[in-house]
């Protein structure tokens, strides 16, 4: 095995730490999954950062993006964890999507957008229906960024309607939820290791 990959969960929870977070319950799982296919992973909650709204690289005045978008640079793997909120992705987790559209006009020198070469998976966690529409948005999102999608390349934990329940105050990991973590995480880091060992053609 090639040396170990780098992942990079960038957990949108609206709640800053240290307060508890069913989004980065999911994330850490994701990354725990990871670890055994040669993956070291880290994680970053957004809200713990001041990232301004805008779709450059950087806003100035503060703005802490420029410090996530660098490891985000650095990982092979980006795991964009999310909160259900009224049947949508959160605000943070679209602003992240948005700050990553700077990444468009960076591009190598065989012209490559900046993004490609790198994987790119979803987690999301809520009380209510809405995981597959965000799954679905958020890959053609990070699709777009230049972001490669691994096959089953989503996990997400719904709750029954109506019936709140947190994520993180389960017992057990689902069954189910953490077989398709499993093969998230294994499908992933495949994939992030073949185009390592054959990128994208420049343009």
């Amino acid at each position: 095995m090639t040396e170990n990959l780098r992942a990079l969960a960038l957990v949108c929870s609206l709640k800053a730490s240290p307060a508890d977070s069913s989004s980065e319950v999911m994330a850490r799982q994701v990354l725990d999954a990871l670890a055994p296919h040669g993956v070291d992973g880290e994680v970053v909650r957004v809200a713990d950062h001041d990232v301004r709204p805008g779709v450059e690289a950087d806003m100035g005045d503060g703005d802490e993006w420029p410090q996530i978008l660098e490891r985000v640079e650095a990982a092979d793997i980006l795991v964009l964890a999310t909160p259900t909120w009224l049947g949508h992705m959160s605000s943070i987790a679209q602003r992240v999507l948005e700050r990553l559209d700077a990444a468009l006009s960076d591009t190598d020198a065989q012209g490559r957008p900046a993004m490609f070469g790198k994987i790119a998976v979803v987690a999301v966690v809520g009380n209510e229906d809405g995981a597959h529409k965000i799954i679905a948005d958020s890959f053609q999102a990070l699709n777009d960024i230049g972001f490669t999608v691994p096959a089953q390349g989503g996990t997400y934990w719904n709750h029954e309607a109506m019936n709140p329940l947190d994520y993180r105050d389960l017992e057990e990991t689902p069954e189910a939820v953490a077989a398709t973590t499993a093969t998230l995480a294994a499908n992933a880091a495949h994939l992030a290791r073949l185009l390592a060992e054959s990128p994208y053609p420049g343009s």
